[in-house]
């Protein structure tokens, strides 16, 4: 297995501080599952979720590759012959325990994939990969389209993890069957999430073949995929308010204005064009989704906007929405608002903040409560999210075959990734931004820019932040 490792100093004290206490408390997430190292969610989540732990795992192997590789070999190796997937994976007593009672959401596809390039490039991981990912769209499409209209549907609260979500109504909170729930007000609800699911399920089997020489099979997973797009443009886009909306039960629109279209970004579930839509008109719109702490889960002034401190995704912005901002806004090229997004994130959480779950999105207060009369403290998705944003303002993020590159702002910053032997290292005083691979200088840019590159440091592309 490659070691990796990531070292970081700057002369800006709250980024160091957040690094460094990031990177620390980290270590007190990796957990043992019967004789493997995985990283749980944190924060009292004491298990590996599917919404968030393939996704945080891949992160994390910036630090520790046999961890990041654990986190998805378990969602693979424990995957019911039916095709469904864990929505969690808890360990007591040296037992793991898959547990299939919600699907909790869908942060697997994609991370998965990376880490086939990160850990060596095995073909039975890849092949692996491909039967989970086949096998669980089949499922989907088997069981979760209960009245044939041709959009997937989310059958309780904890199928997409929006917990407590007022736009549920009475619809359970979980759901273990595979039959859908009856005599509730808005479930079974065509979902904007689970078609999501699908597409990046899809979207990353076409790869897989390409990978493998599998040209024709490539073409037709691409090809399902599009399908998925085109049912969820024809069916859940709203033109004129420029955004995805879902249907209730009877195929009624519910018109709540959900943070949802920019996780469709993050599974490239969206075109370009109605991905710019929702980002110009609503995601950077201070009256919606870009107040004093953006991001929250409804648009402010939705009439189904609550500002709920506990655990609760009807309002309150989420640090697990700032974890996937950061790939859903690469996808569609809005590099600009990462560092942004970066910055309020770092600032709300303070110096001597604790990493919560959530925070107020008017003044960025920290709710350090998730769960009645419990401090948080070392939640993954904030540490993880602080992490990775300073990789992108400031540093190095290896992606499938390539570099990415950051140097943003005006501090001085020194950041190396080790990785596989080798190492990619950026320096800026704040004007100007060096990199070199393996010690040797491999480009030189004004800080400020985004650069990628190959593993040899042949320059790909290069913007502003």
């Amino acid at each position: 297995m490659p070691q990796s490792r990531v070292t970081f100093s700057t002369d800006d004290e709250l980024e160091q501080r957040l690094f460094d206490a990031a990177e620390a408390k980290s270590l007190g997430n990796i957990k043992d599952f019967a004789g493997r190292p995985v990283l749980v969610e944190g924060g009292g989540y004491e298990k590996i979720w599917l919404e968030t732990q393939p996704m945080g795992g891949e992160m994390y192997a910036k630090r520790d590759l046999e961890v990041g590789l654990n986190n998805q070999l378990f969602f693979i190796e424990t995957q019911r012959e039916d095709g469904r997937l864990a929505g969690a994976i808890a360990c007591e007593g040296g037992v793991v325990d898959p547990q299939f009672n919600q699907f909790q959401g869908f942060c697997f596809a994609e991370p998965a994939l990376n880490m086939y390039y990160l850990t060596g490039r095995n073909p039975d991981y890849l092949h692996a990969l491909y039967r989970a990912l086949k096998r669980f769209d089949a499922y989907l499409w088997a069981t979760r389209d209960s009245d044939g209209d041709g959009c997937l549907e989310t059958w309780c609260q904890f199928d997409t993890g929006e917990d407590h979500a007022l736009r549920f109504a009475d619809a359970p909170t979980q759901w273990r069957p595979d039959t859908p729930p009856t005599g509730f007000e808005v479930v079974p609800i065509a979902s904007m999430d689970f078609m999501g699911y699908s597409y990046a399920s899809r979207d990353v089997l076409a790869r897989i073949c390409a990978l493998a020489g599998q040209q024709e099979e490539s073409a037709s997973w691409r090809a399902k995929a599009d399908q998925v797009l085109n049912r969820m443009r024809e069916y859940l886009w709203d033109d004129g308010r420029g955004a995805y909306f879902d249907r209730d039960r009877h195929h009624r629109v519910m018109p709540v204005l959900l943070h949802n279209t920019l996780r469709t970004m993050y599974w490239g579930a969206i075109t370009p064009a109605m991905a710019n839509r929702f980002v110009d008109e609503h995601l950077t719109n201070p009256r919606e989704f870009w107040p004093a702490m953006p991001l929250p889960s409804v648009a402010v002034n939705d009439p189904l906007f609550r500002n709920v401190p506990t655990n609760n995704w009807s309002g309150a912005s989420e640090a697990l929405t700032y974890q996937r901002a950061i790939r859903a806004l690469e996808r569609y090229g809005r590099y600009e608002l990462i560092p942004k997004l970066g910055r309020a994130l770092m600032e709300a959480i303070g110096p001597d903040g604790a990493f919560v779950q959530q925070f107020d999105p008017f003044t960025g207060r920290p709710y350090e409560s998730a769960f009645p009369g419990q401090r948080q403290d070392a939640y993954g998705p904030c540490m993880l999210s602080v992490l990775e944003y300073l990789s992108r303002m400031h540093g190095v993020h290896i992606e499938f075959d390539r570099v990415i590159w950051g140097s943003c702002g005006k501090a001085s910053t020194d950041y190396t990734q080790e990785w596989d032997g080798r190492t990619f290292r950026i320096v800026s005083d704040g004007r100007w931004a060096e990199a070199f691979i393996d010690g040797v200088r491999a480009f030189s840019v004004p800080a400020g820019r985004r650069v990628v590159t190959d593993l040899t440091g042949e320059m790909l592309a290069q913007c502003d932040f």
